[in-house]
């Protein structure tokens, strides 16, 4: 019922419609809140655990983050295409993407190498277009050794068009893109932003000052 200034005055509800069974309600509230909860997952924001130790020290094993799936566009969730395209990963990017040579894994790694970038590692240390990349993220466990050319000394390489180079900070300890090459662009599912919850599985106790830690 309207009143004659044009304001709204309530109305007994059981005067209008038949009341709903609480059964009913509770099933619609439900209905819509998985709904919500895979529109989320699908195009915006999606939860991923940290299984290894390759992204060391920004990113330790148990870590539970969020991966913000808006951060390069809007993709399908039908298949490995952007409906809408933003700015590419930019280089310093830590992003969650599919693996090449299974994509039933996803990885995590940080963007070291964009397209048209010439990467080379000489005694560790990642050379981008001949300059040494400042990388104050990252941890070595090893010394330099000679004998492992692929993971202290790579040649130079430029990243082709639509492709990326990823690396993970605990350098010793990553299985990377010195080792499988490159990613495709349509295969980066989003930029992790927030570690949301931290289980130390050793001490079996939660990491209260690693939870709401952006990433970076």
């Amino acid at each position: 019922m309207t009143s004659s200034d044009g304001g709204i005055e309530k109305t007994n509800a059981a005067e209008s419609r038949p009341a709903k069974s609480l059964l009913r309600e509770l099933a619609e509230g439900l209905v819509t809140a998985v709904v919500v909860a895979l529109l989320l997952k699908a195009f915006i924001i999606q939860a991923f655990r940290i299984p290894s130790g390759s992204m060391i020290p920004t990113l330790d094993v148990g870590d539970q983050i969020l991966v913000y799936k808006l951060s390069y566009g809007l993709r399908s969730p039908f298949g490995d295409h952007y409906w809408i395209r933003f700015h590419g990963p930019a280089r310093g990017d830590v992003v969650v993407f599919r693996y090449p040579r299974d994509e039933s894994k996803d990885f995590i790694k940080r963007v070291i190498g964009v397209p048209g970038d010439h990467i080379s590692v000489r005694k560790k240390i990642v050379y981008v277009n001949g300059k040494p990349m400042k990388e104050p993220y990252i941890q070595y466990l090893q010394p330099f050794e000679t004998d492992q050319p692929d993971r202290d000394n790579m040649g130079e390489i430029v990243v082709p068009p639509g492709k990326y180079f990823m690396m993970g900070d605990n350098r010793d300890d990553s299985y990377d893109s010195r080792f499988w090459g490159f990613v495709s662009r349509n295969k980066i599912l989003g930029k992790a932003v927030l570690v949301y919850w931290s289980w130390n599985g050793v001490s079996k106790t939660v990491r209260f000052d690693r939870l709401g830690e952006r990433i970076h």
